[in-house]
């Protein structure tokens, strides 16, 4: 097959969305298709286009043995709202300029991810002129997300976005989504084929984590995005991991990272300890030094479900899930960690110092998520099952 990717992003920036798109094409390929991506200039997450990208419209380069063509944009990582908007907007007009190259490559699918919205209803219009199959590729449902994390009220422009939202579903040939509350959306608002396709994890890349069950200090480790959403900056000031006799270890960079930085500058004896950014080849073996691993969502996001709860599993680490929603009930269902509600760091604190005193039920989470990765979240196969699905719909 012949699988166009269009996505704002894409490597070399770090994300969730990133990592997965990275893995499908990587996997994709290897099972003998082959894909071109049409992508954003990187600028996740700091809001700046990556210096060696600067002053272009349009670059070309090969990664992995992929053909991947960047357009410009006006890059942003400003909450106002027009900054975001004009973010989006710009990417999605500088796409259409790639409507001749698409239809040269007579694709048979185009994998469309949306948000943003409007990336979608370019994806539309490509697909047609591509004369190509679209698969809408849903990673967050807009605009209900929007609305839950107070970005966007209910009113006129909601119900118009929820109108461009609808007509994405119902003009995709095959609808994917990153959670089972994502899918079930999608069926109810008129997606056709409608197919679940989680972040996954590839096992792979992880070994067990080398430290001792109840091995002294507890090191609990958060890697990934410091934004808003996760509320790291309220963990840091709510908990004082020293007086447990613990560690809490940070690697990211967002939103928060000035207010994290400053915190810990005027408060430097509470066990908690900021690195900088880790990379995605670095993040398996920085992973073996942690005993634990936090995953908090400040609010309910419907249809989210982190990614860094597969890449706990894969690497053998009990799960503190701080939060609610499909990722809670992962986390429970398949007893690989201990849930706290929303904002609860005191429930957090007594999860924590529990595990700490109980290492036989470290242990039985540690095969739990371990037997997890290598089966119901194992990306190579999910790839393959995708793979099979296309084919069957080609």
């Amino acid at each position: 097959m012949r699988i166009g990717l269009l996505t704002q992003y894409y490597k070399p920036e770090m994300g969730a969305p990133q990592n997965r798109l990275y893995e499908m094409v990587r996997g994709l390929k290897e099972l003998g298709n082959e894909l071109y991506i049409v992508t954003a200039m990187p600028n996740y997450p700091t809001g700046k286009i990556f210096p060696e990208y600067q002053g272009k419209l349009v670059s070309n380069e090969i990664m992995d043995g992929i053909a991947v063509k960047r357009y410009w944009l006006y890059a942003s990582n400003a909450r106002k709202v027009i900054p975001r908007i004009w973010n989006m907007v710009s990417f999605s007009c500088m796409a259409l300029f790639s409507a001749c190259y698409l239809r040269k490559l007579h694709l048979d699918y185009l994998v469309v991810e949306s948000p943003p919205l409007t990336l979608g209803i370019v994806g539309i219009w490509l697909s047609k002129f591509a004369k190509c199959k679209l698969v809408a590729n849903i990673s967050d449902i807009w605009p209900l997300s929007a609305k839950e994390l107070g970005a966007i009220s209910e009113g006129r422009l909601y119900r118009i976005l929820e109108q461009i939202e609808h007509k994405i579903y119902r003009s995709a040939h095959i609808c994917m989504g990153q959670s089972q509350e994502i899918v079930d959306h999608i069926a109810t608002h008129g997606g056709k084929h409608v197919y679940l396709f989680r972040n996954g994890v590839d096992p792979t890349r992880f070994q067990l984590v080398k430290n001792e069950v109840g091995s002294s200090p507890i090191k609990l480790m958060y890697a990934g995005l410091l934004g808003f959403a996760q509320g790291i900056a309220d963990i840091c000031k709510s908990i004082n991991f020293a007086e447990m006799g613990a560690e809490f270890h940070i690697y990211g960079a967002g939103g928060e990272q000035k207010e994290i930085e400053q915190y810990l500058q005027q408060n430097p004896n509470r066990g908690i300890f900021y690195h900088g950014v880790v990379s995605r080849q670095e993040l398996p073996s920085i992973l073996q030094t942690a005993h634990l691993t936090l995953v908090p969502l400040v609010k309910h996001i419907y249809g989210a479900v982190p990614s860094k709860i597969y890449e706990s599993m894969a690497a053998g680490l009990p799960i503190m899930f701080v939060g609610e929603g499909e990722g809670a009930k992962i986390v429970k269902d398949n007893k690989i960690g201990m849930i706290a509600p929303a904002k609860d760091y005191a429930t957090l604190k007594e999860n924590i110092q529990h595990i700490a005193s109980h290492p036989n039920d470290m242990i039985d989470m540690r095969k739990n998520c371990l037997l997890c990765a290598q089966t119901k979240f194992n990306r190579p196969k999910q790839i393959l099952d995708l793979h099979q699905y296309l084919l069957q719909y080609k």
